[in-house]
């Protein structure tokens, strides 16, 4: 098997071992690791017992035109030599084969084995064999056996009807419900920071926080996955093939929860957005189907944030190299957090703020227009009063807001399902009409914020949008006055920071 992006390939090995001076060549576009097999193979080989031909071999990874990399193809690279040196009887049609060697003859686990059993059970293959340690992994998918080995003796064993193999069934360490997340009803107070980040997971927005330090940003953006909808199987899957081929499933053969992924703010463009000598998925991508929280927003590089802007629209991205284009799902929610100032003490209650004008202009500017548009919801976090710390009243849960969030949802489905939309967030401009029906009320106050406010056309589809996704949080066909009101709320942060 071989990768493209997310998507694996089958690669057929061809063995030759001809007469002549001896030798030991790999073609169709390996890459060094393939290359460095030789050595791992003809070691495994010989200290397994078997005979390395002393002629000219040849391996072609067909097709050819397609780059290979990593040490995967190791197990089937010595599963052609000994087929073709006549060492092994058995046919090995229909069955693939991957896994790297270590010099003992031990299989090593892989990166990509999710993707690379669905490529074999859509090319027909009937068998997978991977390393004992991708098992559990490989048996995620079903309509095909998976077999788990840990030593090529084992596997020739087998293969020649002798030592017994049971293919896998899926187990999972933990499921969703076994996880501990944080709770809403840890946090006090932040009554309009606990409605927007409700509203945000009803309709799927990016949310921006602005407050001073110690006000909750952050503990409100850890909580949001706790009342985000459950991940379906199909959303598990498409998740798991990006860890899978990042190496980072760990024990879990799927994700089963929604990533929330936090990365610091000294973090590349590469790192945030994926790519490198040999394309890896970023962290953009591996909150798909989750959370992407960046906190102390203004710090973050500038370059990195607006790799951001296409992405969050077309919820994917591409990463183009010479070898050609990997294309990456990235269909997240972006979750923002930042200080008013350098101080961080601007417009607070009763603290005063220290920074010049100067100051509070270059801080804010780090954060272009175009990606303040794409942020739906913008939402002042202001200092908890003592009266809410205080008191010992427990705050509403996660488990009322889920469910208030996941009833939103299902009318949201029942609305957009057959235009493959899911959530709110993501109607196409060409629909906002026809399921964003407004009073007449409505739509003369949103002309009136639209011109005062001076909105960009982004900035509109995105109120109404929130705007619709209140209205289902109240369940009402049609958006009214109150829902664009508080929808246009949500957009007058950027005005009273940014235009001051």
């Amino acid at each position: 098997m071989g990768f493209w992006g997310l998507n694996a390939f089958p690669v057929e090995v061809e063995t030759d071992i001809t007469p002549g001076l001896p030798g030991f060549d790999v073609v169709g576009l390996p890459d060094t690791a393939i290359k460095e097999s030789r050595d791992r193979v003809r070691a495994a080989l010989k200290n397994c017992g078997f005979a390395f031909p002393i002629h000219r071999i040849t391996i072609n990874l067909a097709p050819a035109d397609r780059k290979k990399s990593g040490p995967l193809y190791d197990l089937p690279i010595l599963l052609g030599i000994l087929s073709a040196s006549g060492q092994l009887l058995a046919p090995l049609a229909g069955c693939s084969f991957v896994g790297e060697l270590s010099l003992a003859g031990e299989v090593r686990p892989v990166n990509g084995i999710l993707p690379m059993v669905i490529a074999a059970k859509e090319a027909g293959m009937r068998a997978v064999f991977v390393p004992k340690k991708n098992q559990n992994e490989g048996a995620v998918v079903e309509g095909i056996e998976v077999y788990g080995i840990e030593h090529i003796n084992e596997l020739i064993s087998f293969l020649n009807g002798g030592a017994e193999l049971l293919s896998a069934k899926a187990q999972k360490k933990a499921t969703a419900s076994d996880l501990l997340q944080p709770d809403f009803c840890d946090v006090k107070g932040q009554q309009s920071g606990r409605r927007a980040m409700e509203i945000a997971a009803a309709g799927g927005h990016n949310l921006l926080l602005i407050g001073p330090p110690g006000s909750g940003k952050s503990m409100l953006a850890k909580r949001l996955p706790s009342i985000l909808p459950d991940m379906t199987f199909e959303e598990s899957i498409e998740t798991s093939k990006i860890y899978s081929v990042a190496g980072l499933l760990g024990e879990n053969p799927l994700v089963s929860t929604r990533p929330f992924r936090a990365p610091h703010h000294t973090i590349s463009a590469i790192g945030l957005a994926g790519g490198g000598t040999t394309p890896h998925p970023g962290e953009v991508s591996l909150a798909h189907n989750g959370v992407l929280f960046l906190d102390e927003l203004p710090e973050f590089n500038r370059q990195a944030l607006e790799v951001l802007r296409q992405p969050i629209e077309d919820q994917e991205i591409t990463i183009s190299r010479i070898g050609g284009s990997f294309t990456y799902p990235c269909s997240v929610m972006i979750v923002a957090a930042m200080n008013p100032c350098p101080c961080g003490y601007y417009g607070h209650p009763t603290r005063a703020c220290i920074c010049k004008e100067t100051q509070v202009s270059k801080y804010l500017s780090k954060i272009s227009g175009p990606l303040l548009d794409r942020l739906d919801l913008h939402v002042d976090a202001l200092p908890v009063e003592y009266e809410h710390l205080s008191s010992g009243k427990p705050a509403e849960g996660s488990a009322a807001i889920k469910s208030r969030v996941q009833k939103a949802r299902d009318l949201q489905y029942q609305r957009l399902g057959e235009a493959g939309v899911t959530c709110n967030a993501r109607i196409p401009t060409g629909l906002l009409q026809k399921v964003c029906p407004m009073t007449d009320g409505a739509n003369a106050f949103l002309k009136t914020a639209f011109e005062h406010l001076g909105l960009s056309a982004r900035a509109y589809d995105r109120v109404v949008k929130v705007a619709r996704t209140i209205a289902d949080l109240d369940r009402s066909e049609k958006i009214d006055t109150a829902h664009i009101a508080e929808a246009v709320q949500y957009r007058s942060l950027d005005r009273k920071y940014w235009q001051k």
